[in-house]
């Protein structure tokens, strides 16, 4: 039996120590008599004497016990020694008292606070990726290249806030025609410049360079560096982004005039016009001098399978192309990240803009002059006797080439995905 009793545990001590105390004196009495009397020879009055005893003495301590108050200690006793005793009085007292309120109660509050936690847990499937927890109200999900002061109050940093961008892949060795470049573009624009020959600070001897954004990472392409710093995020409050090489000359442009024609005509891209016979490679991008824009033109035979695809519609070139906002997200994501070149982009362009023909086009009204300075191209390596442009030249076709691969077996991928027979499909 167990009995949850400190008391009961002494009492039993007391009477125990009782009933040994006693036979202590037994023992006494008999060394004091015959010492060699056996304990069989005993009277039979004295052993039921030392029995009835013993009980008293168990008795006794027993009844003493549990008159104490009770604990928490535990003592086994053999159900032999003593009777049978119902101690469930003793345990409800028990449970029923201050050790389960606080328990239960303890219990109840832990409840409630993971409750409160699960409830107050944000968790916002439309969101940015990533910034699920995050409330609403707090996300910025886009930036830009506006500058900022160090000191004062953050409202009052901008007294204006570009409505355009204007970025020039750059050799210092070319700052006379990016100076002249630069100046062409009203204040509206933001001035971005990468540099692949790692001069920067000598930019300076420009006032405009000053309060342009100045980036550089040697011997890397304009689309190596629209990859991983135009993202659209972050050129988000430009309505338009120029992406222009370093060798044009723009003695004839004018910017805020271009874009007025652009938004006219609805082009989501475009190029100004090029000079004739000055650097052309395709009839769509030469200007013509009898119109504002135009949007189509007639290439060599065979060339053009459709005359509203490229090179006779829906096509700009890629040495001087504008982008709408809506239309730089789209090509971002279409530019890899290892075709640094970015040939074979152009004719690809008409995929981000529907229906193409219509939404690129060539402002002719504002033109420039490409001056083919191969200036990048000398950043490249000499290799088996090769001269270092000739090296890029080589890398440039076989990025065309790896590009019109990729994009049409991606293209084929989706079509068998959602069961398309691309050669039962009359769709371009």
């Amino acid at each position: 039996m167990i009995l949850k009793s400190c008391g009961v545990q002494l009492g039993l001590f007391q009477g125990l120590f009782s009933c040994n105390n006693h036979l202590l004196r037994l023992k006494s009495v008999d060394m004091m008599g015959t010492s060699t009397r056996s304990s069989t020879n005993r009277k039979p009055n004295e052993s039921m004497r030392l029995v009835l005893t013993t009980f008293a003495g168990i008795l006794f301590g027993f009844f003493i016990g549990i008159s104490y108050p009770t604990l928490t200690t535990k003592l086994n006793v053999s159900s032999n020694l003593l009777p049978s005793i119902d101690v469930s009085s003793i345990e409800d007292e028990y449970e029923s008292g201050n050790a389960r309120s606080f328990m239960k109660n303890n219990s109840s509050a832990s409840s409630k606070y993971q409750l409160l936690n699960d409830t107050l847990k944000i968790w916002i499937p439309s969101n940015p990726r990533g910034a699920e927890r995050l409330p609403p109200a707090i996300i910025e999900a886009e930036s830009d290249f506006y500058l900022r002061r160090l000191w004062g109050q953050p409202s009052e940093d901008l007294t204006s806030k570009p409505k355009y961008l204007v970025t020039f892949t750059v050799g210092y060795d070319q700052k006379h025609n990016i100076d002249a470049a630069v100046k062409k573009f009203s204040g509206n624009f933001t001035i971005l410049l990468f540099h692949y020959d790692g001069r920067t600070t000598e930019w300076d001897e420009f006032e405009w360079s000053k309060q342009a954004i100045h980036v550089s990472v040697r011997k890397q392409t304009k689309w190596w560096y629209a990859k991983r710093f135009l993202h659209p995020d972050i050129v988000a409050p430009y309505d338009y982004i120029f992406m222009w090489d370093e060798d044009l000359g723009v003695e004839h442009f004018n910017a805020e005039e271009y874009l007025r024609l652009v938004r006219k005509h609805g082009l989501e891209i475009s190029q100004p016009g090029l000079e004739p016979n000055n650097g052309l490679t395709w009839q769509m991008t030469k200007r013509r001098g009898d119109r504002e824009v135009h949007k189509e033109t007639e290439e060599k035979p065979g060339w053009c399978s459709d005359p509203h695809l490229p090179p006779c519609a829906a096509f700009v070139e890629i040495m001087a192309p504008v982008f709408s906002r809506d239309a730089w997200r789209c090509v971002w994501h279409m530019i890899q990240n290892d075709l640094v070149h970015g040939w074979g982009l152009d004719f690809a362009l008409r995929k981000c803009v529907e229906p193409a023909h219509d939404k690129i086009g060539v402002v002719d009204s504002q033109w420039i002059i490409h001056q083919s300075i191969p200036s990048l191209g000398n950043q490249g390596e000499s290799t088996s006797g090769q001269a270092p442009w000739q090296g890029v030249r080589e890398r440039c076709r076989k990025e065309w080439t790896m590009f019109q691969s990729r994009m049409a077996s991606a293209e084929n991928a989706y079509y068998k995905a959602v069961g398309i027979d691309l050669f039962n499909s009359t769709n371009p």
